[in-house]
């Protein structure tokens, strides 16, 4: 049975038994931001086992594309060396939301195995939690497992948890015997005494039946779940009779690639190790860069970057000198691209963007060598022998350096590498990083609602219709706790059956207006809507008291909430001509919308040309002018990917969705408010692109009267300058170019002065001359600011003197230059020029260095500069020793 097939009935097994196959969802967990990836098949059901999100079945059953590359779960150092683990795979399982329990789950779990997969009977056995009465009972009862085929072990290993709090329970493992002839040296070789690969976990069902408190203490859930994962590489592999999951249909074709790229066969042992690395890693790059993720120096981004450049060096290993790994996206998608179609639909732009990458690594690699070589040489010359934590961190965070490359190349030359350190300070970026993320905020600020609200109904949403509407008071919140009012003066969040304000969501902000009753009136700051659908209103109550089922009038800031619709209709026309003028491949990764302006992420490979620039905002106005009606629709969601809706990445789809439609331009899902017509908007103009990462750019731009005050103020601009220069507005860049050629022209002849200044200078100088040891030495302040004329002055005096040492110091703001310079028969005597300088330098309060022949450094103390220019004569005299 090939790996499609086996994924394929799977799910038409469940759906046999009433679960709906759900997609599976992206790797990057949508709403989140505990999580660097999706590692389980449980994750895009996480919210409805916290009961943060309710859906429409109670039995589930998916595909899950899974990565464990990075953060708690990380297969990355183990990927290739052992025969079952990758930083990519599938996940295949089964879930009940308070519908079925053991009973079902264990009977499922075996008609499966034994009826569907006709996998041997006597070669199946199960692991059970140590207390599990229950569990040990129904596989005998239910399945037919003898007891001396049941295993009892402990809490590490059967007893699942998905945090310090929250729900957790027992879990049962199926294990697959592959027979004595993989048995370990263990005496007993058994399941529970030893951990090798005869026994081979192919499926775990999870028993989600308690609740832990923060105290530990566990209450039983009054609905019970399941959680089941398969690993579908571990089952493809029993199937297949192979020894491992890379030698199965569904990775052998990617190895199969390699070989062609390079003049090495595979080998199934210690030498194959560089292909199944390879093989892992393009298959974890296609899926990541396609849903979304990019190379670059945080996060998730770092995560793939590392991936990515490790399966490039473990190419040089194998003599593959040249980009090579983005010709493996072409196996990658012949082998998964009918399960997955979207990295079909993006097999070019996957390709592109680790192309791109592999060409940043080699240059990266050039760039980083030259600055490793020279703390190597540094650190000899300190009598190190090892790289601080902070070099290291340097090296990766400016250069993007990978530390375990630092670490190769270092140790290569018998030097070690402080990691603890370099750790310390990742683990301070992460946190600096974590601090200032919203989504984290989010996520948080949503959990402290979740005990509160459990028992209240949802709220109706009216505002697309209308900007005024009634609604009851359902639940009033202070600090996490419901409240029954609120009185003047008091902040809190109040929750309505009915609401006409938009929710914070899409990049969208949310509505702000007002709440007014008999009696009292309270001003809403801001609206968002929980995970589990509760819209929350932020408010301050300015006069009378609020309470539970009291009925309120809810007004929204109309102006407020039309200027935001602009911008986001605005929006999507940018996104729509991005694509047009620079490629389909491009695709929103972030925006924001609010009454002011609009702001807009998205992958592209290149800042944008002034072309470009233009190109974006005439056609965007173009569509404004064209007075394009703007309508919607709901729909189910595949009937919107039919219609050729845009459906973005990293964003949670319900069953239904909402559809915006631009007349014949753009076609988005989007829950967001609109205009009824782009003419609306009046004018775009961007006002900024910039990158925000590797492959990522950014564009602000703003909308109606924004738009005009920018162009009103961009003209008074111009008039401006050309009333400086005196010339008409249409003439103010001639102009301005005329300036700049006369300003080069003088800046050149600056320049031929200066350098005939410094030969005279230098004449002066060369009388200052001194011997030391029969060296000579000019070790001389001069009154020259600019750090290359220094430097070109320095280098005029040593040629000069034919043979010697020269070393100048400046003063310039505060602070001292020094450039010293040897020549080349002193240098072989032993004469360093980053050596002198970095001494000479620290009596001034600084440091430096630099090659053998010429350094350069700087200080803080210009009071030391005489002094430290003197220190030299002694720290040549000393190197000459």
């Amino acid at each position: 049975m090939t790996g499609n097939e086996l994924r394929e009935r799977f799910l038409k097994f469940f759906a046999s038994k009433g679960h709906t196959i759900v997609p599976s969802s992206p790797l990057i967990p949508a709403n989140d931001p505990t999580l660097l990836f999706t590692n389980a098949g449980m994750v895009q059901f996480k919210d409805v086992f916290l009961g943060l999100d309710r859906r429409s079945y109670r039995r589930a059953t998916t595909a899950q594309k899974c990565v464990r590359a990075g953060g708690k779960h990380n297969d990355l150092d183990t990927v290739g060396r052992t025969a079952r683990h990758h930083t990519f795979f599938e996940m295949l399982g089964n879930f009940s939301f308070g519908d079925y329990f053991k009973r079902e789950a264990i009977a499922y779990a075996w008609e499966f195995l034994t009826g569907v997969l006709e996998l041997p009977v006597e070669r199946l056995w199960v692991t059970v939690y140590e207390d599990d009465d229950e569990a040990f009972q129904l596989w005998q009862q239910v399945a037919g497992v003898p007891a001396e085929r049941i295993v009892r072990m402990g809490e590490k290993d059967n007893f699942w948890a998905m945090g310090d709090t929250g729900p957790c329970g027992p879990c049962s493992e199926i294990i697959y015997d592959r027979g004595a002839e993989h048995a370990c040296q263990a005496n007993p070789c058994a399941l529970g005494a030893c951990d090798c690969d005869r026994w081979l976990e192919i499926w775990n069902l999870v028993f989600m039946q308690y609740e832990r408190d923060s105290d530990g203490k566990l209450t039983p859930l009054p609905r019970p779940s399941i959680d089941t994962g398969m690993g579908l590489e571990r089952v493809a592999s029993v199937l297949q009779d192979v020894d491992s999951n890379y030698d199965t249909d569904l990775i052998q074709p990617l190895i199969k690639k390699i070989e062609s790229f390079c003049s090495y066969k595979y080998d199934r042992g210690e030498a194959g190790y560089p292909f199944r690395v390879i093989a892992d890693h393009a298959r974890a790059c296609t899926f990541l860069i396609a849903d979304g993720v990019l190379p670059g120096n945080e996060g998730r981004n770092y995560v793939l970057r590392r991936i990515l450049r490790r399966a490039v060096r473990f190419g040089k290993a194998l003599g593959i000198e040249r980009p090579f790994l983005f010709r493996m996206v072409d196996a990658v998608v012949d082998t998964m691209g009918t399960a997955y179609p979207e990295i079909k639909e993006q097999q070019e732009y996957i390709a592109r963007v680790i192309r791109q990458e592999e060409e940043r690594f080699h240059e990266t690699l050039h760039e980083g060598l030259k600055v490793l070589n020279g703390i190597l040489e540094q650190a000899k010359s300190e009598g190190r022998d090892s790289i601080s934590g902070q070099e290291a961190f340097t090296l990766y965070d400016t250069y993007g350096f990978p530390l375990d490359l630092t670490e190769e190349i270092a140790g290569e030359q018998g030097f070690k590498v402080d990691r603890e350190a370099f750790e310390t300070a990742m683990e301070a970026q992460r946190e600096r990083a974590r601090a200032a993320r919203e989504d984290v905020k989010a996520y948080q600020f949503a959990l402290s609602f979740a005990s509160a609200l459990q028992d209240i109904g949802g709220s109706d949403f009216s505002g697309y219709e209308q900007l005024r509407d009634r609604g009851k008071v359902l639940a009033l919140v202070q600090e996490g706790e419901r409240v029954p009012l609120l009185a003047v003066g008091d902040e809190g969040y109040v929750i309505l059956d009915r609401t006409p304000c938009y929710p914070e969501g899409g990049g969208q902000v949310g509505d702000r207006g007002w709440l007014t009753w008999t009696g009292g009136q309270a001003e809403v700051k801001d609206t968002r809507r929980l995970p589990d659908g509760h819209i929350i209103h932020r408010v301050a109550i300015n006069s009378g008291s609020l309470k539970v089922d009291q009925e309120v009038e809810v007004a929204v800031d109309g102006e407020r909430r039309r200027a935001t619709a602009r911008n986001h209709t605005a929006t999507h026309l940018l996104h729509r001509t991005l694509q047009e003028v620079l490629g389909e491949h491009v695709k929103q990764s972030g925006s924001l919308v609010t009454p002011e302006r609009l702001r807009f992420d998205f992958n592209h490979f290149a800042p944008l040309s002034e072309a470009e620039l233009q190109a974006v905002e005439d056609k965007v106005n173009q569509q404004v002018l064209a007075a394009l009606p703007v309508s919607t629709q709901i729909t189910s969601f595949n009937a919107a990917k039919q219609m050729g809706a845009m459906a973005l990445f990293g964003e949670k789809y319900g069953e239904q969705v909402r559809v915006v439609k631009i007349g014949n331009y753009s076609l988005e899902l989007c829950g967001g408010t609109h205009l009824d017509n782009t003419s609306e908007i009046g004018l775009v103009r961007l006002v900024s692109e910039s990158g925000i990462g590797s492959g990522l750019r950014r564009l602000e731009a703003v909308s109606e009267t924004a738009a005009f005050d920018l162009v009103k103020q961009e003209h008074q601009e111009l008039v401006a300058v050309a009333s400086l220069l005196k010339v008409p507005p249409f003439k103010a860049a001639q102009r301005v170019q005329s300036l700049m050629e006369k300003n080069k022209e003088a800046e050149r002849e600056i320049s031929r002065l200066r350098n005939r200044l410094a030969a005279y200078t230098a004449n002066e100088l060369l009388e200052q001359v001194r011997q030391v040891a029969g060296i000579k030495i000019l070790p001389v302040r001069v009154n020259i600011s600019d750090t290359e004329a220094l430097r070109q002055m320095a280098d005029n005096l040593r040629d000069k003197l034919g043979s010697g040492v020269v070393v100048l110091g400046s003063e310039n703001d505060g602070h001292v230059n020094f450039v010293a310079t040897v020549s080349k028969d002193l240098v072989k005597r032993g004469v360093h020029a980053g050596k002198l300088l970095r001494e000479v330098a620290r009596l001034a309060a600084g440091g430096g260095g630099g090659r053998a022949d010429m350094a350069q450094a700087g200080g803080k103390d210009p009071a030391k500069l005489d002094q430290a220019l003197a220190y030299s004569l002694k720290v040549v005299a000393e190197q000459i020793q």
